[in-house]
């Protein structure tokens, strides 16, 4: 199908949906009318846009005539000009259609949960983990989302060993997708006498949150393990003296998740819960895993040196993102939050990419 006869079957579909819904037949089903509404909005600006642009076609094989008609200087002037303004009109409402027509992530409007893990490099990679881990949340804070801290395991360096966190609000997932995977440093430690520069790994795991009622997730309770235990983070002696922290161990994947930051055992409870129906439905989303233990793995890699998505280079204050062949400058703004010019170069190639496969699937 070609990408003119795509689009008249999106315009067929939102004519016959306004049909059904200006005139219902049978009782009325709030169920169809809700999703109807809901499936009119997503095609609405398609269409509007469509619409606009066979106008322009019309308009533009009128001014055709116009400029083959060389019997008024002055009218062919002003035809040519015309011609002008409709080309670039119509490049513009070309780019736009390309770019709705492109296949929307079901999950971009979700919140998701980051977790970070240190990898090869000892203290220095817990402190690359600490790095990544304010980068996202000044980035997050940055764009009016909300960060919620699950579990911090902190390292006597002053990193992290591993810290797992919420984000909510505008659209996280959109924004956090392309993170997942090993990011390496290069750069000498605090701790280095004699100035040599280091590298060290930590990974990242971006994962979109699940609904409650979500019936691609069924977990059954006889198949969670839970355990309470005092939390040693942060939250002062009260954390300290009660177990509020939970830990739930889903037995048949082996995957383990655990909330230590709120005060309540039943908050930290519905918290984990929440991010294990998050790591199981991504895991069912991979198909192709011989096992659901196996996703994170599949996102972050093992963490060895040689497995990356990012570097950043210190002594040439360089960030090179692999999957794209690009390099930025400007590190130390960068991992205090200024990460929106990379993720738009990411989003960029995403679209990009999708675009390529519709065209050639055309």
């Amino acid at each position: 199908m070609s990408f003119s006869e795509r689009l008249d079957a999106v315009a067929k579909r939102f004519d016959e949906i306004e049909a059904e819904l200006a005139h219902p037949s049978g009782e009325f089903d709030q169920a169809r009318f809700t999703a109807l509404v809901k499936e009119r909005s997503s095609l609405e600006e398609t269409v509007q846009t469509y619409r606009e642009y066979r106008k322009l076609l019309e308009t533009t094989a009128a001014n055709q005539s116009l400029l083959e008609d060389r019997s008024d200087p002055e009218m062919h002037a002003l035809a040519e000009e015309e011609a002008q303004a409709l080309a670039v009109r119509r490049k513009d409402l070309e780019d736009r259609l390309q770019a709705l027509m492109i296949p929307k992530d079901p999950n971009d409007e979700k919140d998701v949960f980051i977790e970070i893990r240190a990898g090869a490099g000892g203290d220095e990679a817990s402190i690359f983990a600490g790095d990544l881990a304010r980068m996202y949340m000044r980035f997050a804070e940055a764009l009016g989302m909300r960060v919620e801290i699950m579990s911090i395991s902190e390292s006597d360096s002053g990193g992290y060993k591993e810290i797992v966190f919420a984000v909510k609000g505008q659209a996280p997932y959109r924004y956090f997708k392309h993170e997942s995977g090993v990011h390496r440093v290069q750069r000498v430690p605090v701790t280095e006498a004699q100035g040599r520069v280091h590298t060290s790994t930590a990974t990242v795991a971006v994962l979109p949150q699940v609904d409650d009622d979500d019936k691609d997730v069924q977990i059954n309770q006889k198949d969670l393990q839970i355990d309470t235990y005092k939390s040693s983070g942060a939250g002062g002696q009260h954390v300290k003296k009660t177990e509020s922290a939970i830990r739930i161990t889903h037995l048949p994947s082996g995957t383990v998740v655990s909330c230590s930051e709120e005060r309540s055992q039943l908050q930290n409870r519905e918290r984990a819960m929440q991010m294990l129906r998050s790591i199981l439905a991504e895991a069912k989303r991979r198909e192709a895993e011989e096992a659901l233990g196996t996703m994170r793995r599949s996102q972050v890699g093992t963490g060895d040196r040689s497995e990356k998505i990012r570097t950043y280079n210190f002594p040439q204050d360089r960030i090179t993102d692999h999957r794209i062949n690009q390099n930025f400058g400007n590190i130390r703004a960068v991992l205090d939050g200024d990460l929106g010019h990379i993720v738009d170069e990411l989003r960029k190639d995403e679209r990009a990419r999708l675009l390529a496969g519709e065209t050639s699937a055309a």
